[in-house]
């Protein structure tokens, strides 16, 4: 059974080129990219909720967790009901919303257009920390990881005193424990390098070069590894690229991504 997944309406107007974004493990869609979203007048962008953040409702606790692959294909159907069954889009997505991405373009390539793929990887699985993280969540609640989430956030652009890190830390609070175990589950499962040499679109991966989590040689290898990468490096910024560095991020996306109108798919395909 897929999760549900709440897509929300960021900026734009229908009929402009669609571009659908993802967030981190923790946070908001609407925090970490809609200053990004009203940057890019020239597109109608749609986000996402990872299940138990922000608009999206928490996981039944009843029913089986997910896949990296199956959280794909809820994003999917979700943005499916919300623009078009076959209409395909652009894609950007920070850490698991950048994995979410590979995941589409690889396992949905009619939909996806252009990819951009931000402080993340094509490996977490290879992490030894996910069973044990989500393990702590379920026993502590959220509290563990408002508490150590910062330090792996945010690169030097976004000081102590810096309002964005208490508004993240709020959205991260408000999480539902059980579908953070369950992401965190679900990329305990994801490795996709051996696929990487079939992308077929143009892939951007964003990297922060303060970011430990995902540091810039996880980008640059990512980039090499399709056919059509290139990486960029945001000086002083963390994990939470589109939060810490929106202008820069917008920019880079506005050039790097391939708009394109809303168009249809052969229907059944992708």
């Amino acid at each position: 059974m897929l999760p549900s997944i709440a897509v929300r309406h960021l900026a734009g107007q229908p009929g402009r080129p669609l571009l659908v974004v993802g967030p981190s493990l923790g946070t908001t869609v609407d925090r970490l990219w809609g200053p990004v979203a009203s940057a890019l007048p020239g597109w109608n962008v749609l986000g996402w909720d990872l299940p138990g953040h922000g608009a999206s409702p928490a996981v039944d606790r009843l029913t089986p967790g997910f896949s990296m692959a199956g959280l794909a294909a809820a994003v999917l159907a979700a943005v499916s009901d919300a623009a078009g069954r076959d209409v395909a889009f652009a894609y950007a997505g920070d850490s698991v919303g950048g994995a979410v991405g590979l995941q589409l373009a690889l396992d949905h390539p009619l939909r996806v257009t252009s990819l951009a793929v931000l402080c993340s990887e094509a490996a977490f699985g290879t992490w030894s920390t996910w069973p044990e993280r989500a393990a702590l969540v379920r026993a502590s609640g959220m509290d563990p990881m408002v508490a150590s989430s910062p330090a792996r956030w945010f690169g030097s652009r976004v000081g102590e005193a810096d309002p964005r890190r208490a508004a993240a830390a709020a959205d991260l609070a408000a999480v539902d424990p059980e579908s953070y175990a369950r992401v965190c589950e679900a990329l305990a499962g994801f490795d996709v390098r051996s696929r990487l040499g079939t992308v077929s679109v143009p892939l951007l991966a964003v990297a922060g070069a303060d970011d430990v989590a995902t540091p810039p040689a996880a980008l640059e290898a990512l980039a090499a590894g399709v056919p059509d990468g290139r990486v960029e490096v945001l000086a002083g910024v963390g994990h939470l690229a589109p939060y810490e560095a929106p202008e820069e991020v917008a920019a880079l996306l506005a050039e790097g991504l391939s708009p394109r109108s809303p168009q249809r798919t052969a229907r059944g395909c992708g």
